[in-house]
């Protein structure tokens, strides 16, 4: 039976061992505790702290007679399972992590998240408060905790309770716990401490001309991540803060295929700026976001230059269409907003030679030259945007 048991395990093991590792068991801050517990008396015990970023312990309890000896410590055990999950994956983890030996004597315990709450229980013997009890007397026993599945980790340490059920010796307890440490948690960026982060990030410039900065923010909180731990992160003055959220803000806006969704959620997000009418806003969105950054493409320089002719900003949209043009000169929507340009500003010269130029063409695969023409006077009217210009270029379409 102990042979199948052991063949169980070793299948368990090798599974976990071609796993990714994301954390690591800490036997460097593991507790062994070796405690003499008085007939019929209880104790609490204080583990050592636990390491930033630990989200699973593993503890083994084992009564011992006199002169009995450990056959393996738990962090020896604990080498061949790489993984906590592991423990908790059938029979074989759970009788490998039992003590090999075990004296005759027995008692119960309980864990508790708080010093007082422990003390409570020395006092007083009360369970409620525990968040886990062994009620059923033992010679040994072995658990994992995890923080999704248990109020224990709400503190630094944990608190172990014991209670002798020897009423005539004292009894020999070994207590032994390791923790879990997740190495992303380990470098201190806890949900609360992430949170901060995307919470200042969403205070910035772009973000706040965002309508949905999540991509964004969270590009600065992943840079900041690998950049810093928190404890670093938090030692940094104002001013330093300052410059490297704007400095990760840039990375995270620079030419890169990473930074593609970004790009596309602000365009999109300018685009509804300019529908809601808010064109200050567009106008600023899209500048800072692609234009500046070096990430503009002849579309977005004639979203621009609409922009502009939309909030009357004639002379502007003239320069950003003609920067535009210096990127792809056959894309007519960027040629169709410079007409309008012109048009508007009062150059109907510039504006008749384009339309004479193009008008035979489509701007778009499915629509026209003229009828965008068409379209765009009339959307420009409804803008109360006039020019007699409008009329006279028409004309030239019959």
């Amino acid at each position: 039976m102990e042979l199948k048991k052991a063949f169980l395990l070793l299948l368990l093991t090798g599974s976990c061992a071609f796993a990714q590792q994301d954390g690591y068991w800490d036997k460097d801050r593991a507790t062994t505790k070796e405690i003499i517990l008085t007939a019929g008396d209880r104790i609490k015990v204080r583990t050592e702290d636990f390491p930033v970023g630990t989200t699973e312990v593993v503890y083994r309890v084992t009564l011992l007679d006199d002169n009995q000896q450990m056959a393996n410590s738990l962090v020896s055990v604990l080498k061949s399972i790489p993984d906590p999950t592991g423990i908790s994956q059938g029979s074989a983890g759970a009788v490998f992590l039992m003590s090999k030996v075990s004296g005759d004597d027995k008692c119960t315990y309980a864990v508790f998240s708080s010093d007082k709450e422990a003390a409570n229980y020395v006092k007083e013997g009360k369970t409620e408060k525990s968040c886990y009890h062994q009620d059923e007397a033992v010679s040994r026993d072995a658990k994992r905790l995890s923080i999704e599945k248990s109020s224990c980790f709400s503190a630094d340490a944990m608190w172990f309770g014991f209670e002798s059920k020897n009423w005539i010796m004292k009894q020999k307890i070994v207590l032994e716990v390791v923790p879990w440490v997740d190495i992303k948690l380990n470098r201190g960026w806890t949900t609360e401490n992430r949170k901060s982060v995307l919470g200042i990030s969403k205070t910035s410039d772009i973000a706040e001309l965002m309508l949905n900065p999540d991509d964004y923010c969270v590009c600065i909180l992943e840079k900041m991540q690998k950049k810093y731990t928190f404890t670093e992160y938090a030692k940094l003055m104002a001013v330093e803060k300052t410059k490297v959220y704007k400095d990760l803000g840039n990375s995270c806006l620079s030419k890169s295929d990473d930074n593609l969704p970004i790009q596309a959620n602000i365009r999109i997000d300018a685009a509804k700026h300019f529908k809601n009418r808010k064109y200050d806003y567009a106008i600023r969105l899209l500048k800072a976001g692609i234009i500046d950054r070096g990430t503009a493409t002849a579309l977005d320089y004639a979203a621009l230059g609409q922009y502009y002719i939309y909030s009357k900003q004639y002379e502007k949209a003239i320069k950003s269409l003609k920067d535009g043009e210096k990127i792809d000169s056959s894309e007519l929507l960027i040629q169709l907003n410079l007409a309008h340009a012109y048009l508007l500003n009062n150059d109907f010269q510039s504006a008749k030679a384009l339309h004479k130029k193009y008008l035979a063409q489509n701007v778009t695969a499915t629509q026209s030259w003229t009828d965008k023409t068409r379209s765009d006077f009339t959307a420009f009217r409804n803008a109360k945007i006039d020019s007699d210009g409008f009329d006279r270029i028409l004309k030239l379409f019959n």
